[in-house]
């Protein structure tokens, strides 16, 4: 298949959003939480009309093909209308975190070539009032919200009284900017097509065949990350869908039965803390409560295994698995995830109770999709079969041909351009074949099955090996030690070492608890750590939890616990919570190294 056949129309995301916005003029497309608590909406129609006037208006200030255009707000209406103002003017979108820390904005602007910057508020704003004078490419900042010399609403009256007709870029001119997390050194640009977030939108709607204009999703991830923006922005913008913002994590489960979604995306993270709250619930439950809850998961697996749904199948649905789908409106069909492993108990467990959820992979690299599990095709275990037009290869030339795994190297229309600004690392990771066009080397290790579904067996750079020469991949661990109630975080340690170590961070609701019962002062976090009765608690747990399923030498057998949590405050974990060891190794690794002692 050629190039141009990968590329069917839309080819471009201008086309994208205006004939959409032409064919569901009325129907709702992004709700954002007011101070009321309640959503408010804005409707295609209306948004086209904006996108229009502030297309106009950063035509007012300069801004051309191949323009960089950068945002630093989280998800938002107006984060959405100046993305697709920017691509109508064939300029680049460069989006950044609100959380980030002020370096990494200062770099990705003078990086990138920011010509015209968009941020939140005035807090922002003062943080980076004199960029205009010390990067040379940035001409104008423009505030979303809050009084300014140049702001979003005065932006748009400038526009509306100079329309400006969008132009439609080619499906090989870059439409976006996206940087890497840079768990180990600045963030890396990736340049991404039109043609990538296009091609893997319409993969996405070959999955889900049931998919339409109906759907309402609630938006979790960011759409700084290509996963966020692919997956939800673009793809429910293709369907002529809507989709609903997240107030914040705090009130992540107050806002979902008001949105009612239809369908979800998600890190694991999302999916593990909530299986982690049912769980604890029904453990300290009543003996009765415990035996129908499992009775409910048996019937409900042999009515999906046989395909037919018997009475008390129905019955105890009703009873069991009802309550628990309403805590997320009651509309939920499906979800999907990717970004991390996923434990194959968390998965039967939201199947059993009827909100399955389909695990795929893919990297920013990617746009992010290479794979994933769907209502077509499914094997619990794997993060699915590659996508249309992409292609899977795994190369073993690191580990030798007889073994069972290699690293993954993906081809396809989803394939980045490149790094910004950075060629050397761009030979590094892009290959080319004579009939499989370029492809990426992912970094991740990997199997193929004989039904080409494709499994996910380690990081090349995460994985370590012990004293006595066996091999660890200490990622698909520590998601397993996270499914438990009383484990906030952990990190697995142990490269050259006689054996493996961990750095927790309790759930100290959880752990509270237990303190309470046993007779131990609880009231101190920072003592509550060094008790030896506590430590061994969670050393019990995670022990018994990962035994059948790890090797002996993979299990710790020393722990360490921690008072903080790791969060993207602190630096330990990225925008895209994926865990900074580098960072946390500098913090604690002296107490990892003490446990040698």
């Amino acid at each position: 298949m050629t190039q141009n056949q990968w590329y069917e129309h839309p080819a471009n995301l201008v086309d994208l959003f205006e004939e959409t916005a032409s064919r569901h003029a009325e129907r709702n497309w992004i709700g954002a939480k007011t101070e009321a608590g309640t959503y408010r909406w804005i409707r295609y129609q209306a948004a086209a009309k904006r996108i229009d006037n502030l297309r106009a208006g950063l035509a007012g200030l300069g801004v051309s093909k191949g323009d960089a255009v950068g945002l630093i707000i989280n998800n938002s209406i107006e984060w959405a209308l100046i993305a697709f103002a920017a691509y109508g003017l064939g300029a680049r979108l460069v989006p950044m975190y609100e959380s980030e820390l002020e370096k990494t904005w200062r770099f990705i602007v003078q990086d990138s070539g920011i010509k015209v910057l968009f941020v939140k508020d005035q807090k922002i704003y003062q943080q980076v009032a004199a960029y205009p004078g010390a990067i040379d490419s940035l001409q104008h900042v423009v505030l979303i919200r809050d009084d300014g010399e140049l702001t979003l609403e005065g932006l748009e009256a400038q526009g509306r009284a100079n329309p400006t007709p969008s132009i439609k870029p080619h499906w090989s001119e870059v439409a976006s900017l996206i940087y890497t997390s840079g768990t180990s050194g600045n963030p890396k640009g990736v340049l991404l097509s039109h043609g990538n977030f296009t091609s893997n939108v319409r993969a996405a709607v070959e999955q889900y065949l049931t998919l339409g204009p109906q759907e309402v999703s609630f938006s979790i991830l960011p759409w700084a990350h290509s996963y966020g923006q692919t997956s939800e922005l673009y793809l429910i913008t293709y369907l002529g869908a809507s989709t609903a913002i997240m107030g914040s994590v705090d009130t992540l489960l107050e806002d979902i039965p008001l949105i009612r979604p239809t369908t979800l995306v998600a890190v694991p993270r999302v999916f593990n803390r909530i299986y982690a709250g049912i769980r604890e619930k029904i453990d300290h439950a009543g003996t009765l409560k415990r035996k129908l809850f499992e009775i409910a998961r048996k019937e409900a697996r042999r009515a999906r295994e046989t395909g037919r749904k018997t009475i008390s199948s129905i019955v105890l649905d009703r009873i069991v698995f009802a309550p628990i789908r309403q805590k997320f409106g009651g509309r939920l069909r499906h979800a999907s995830t990717g970004s991390a492993a996923m434990n194959p108990e968390v998965l039967y467990f939201f199947y059993d109770i009827g909100i399955p959820i389909y695990e795929g992979y893919g990297l920013t690299e990617t746009t992010p999709v290479v794979s994933t599990n769907s209502p077509l095709a499914l094997k619990i275990g794997s993060v699915g079969r590659p996508i249309k037009d992409v292609t899977v290869t795994i190369d073993k030339s690191q580990l030798g041909d007889d073994s069972p795994d290699g690293e993954i190297v993906c081809f396809g229309p989803n394939v980045m351009l490149g790094y910004h600004n950075a060629p050397e690392k761009t030979k590094e990771v892009l290959v080319h074949d004579p009939e499989l066009g370029t492809g990426v080397r992912t970094g991740d290790r990997g199997r193929l099955d004989s039904e080409g579904f494709l499994y996910i067996t380690g990081r090349i750079k995460e994985e370590y090996k012990l004293e006595n020469g066996k091999y660890v991949h200490p990622s698909a661990i520590e998601e397993s030690i996270k499914l438990l109630a009383c484990v906030a975080n952990a990190m697995i340690f142990g490269d050259g070492k006689q054996y493996n170590v961990c750095l927790v961070a309790p759930n100290f609701g959880v752990v509270k608890k237990y303190a309470e019962q046993v007779g131990i002062d609880a009231s101190d976090p920072e003592q509550l750590i060094k008790e030896e009765r506590i430590i061994n608690y969670i050393a019990d747990e995670i022990r018994n939890h990962l035994k059948g399923s790890y090797g002996e030498y993979e299990i710790p057998k020393k722990y360490h616990l921690i008072a903080e949590d790791f969060t993207v405050e602190n630096g330990m974990l990225t925008q895209t919570l994926k865990l900074k060891r580098r960072e946390v190794f500098r913090r604690y690794g002296d107490a990892l190294n003490r446990l040698y002692d």
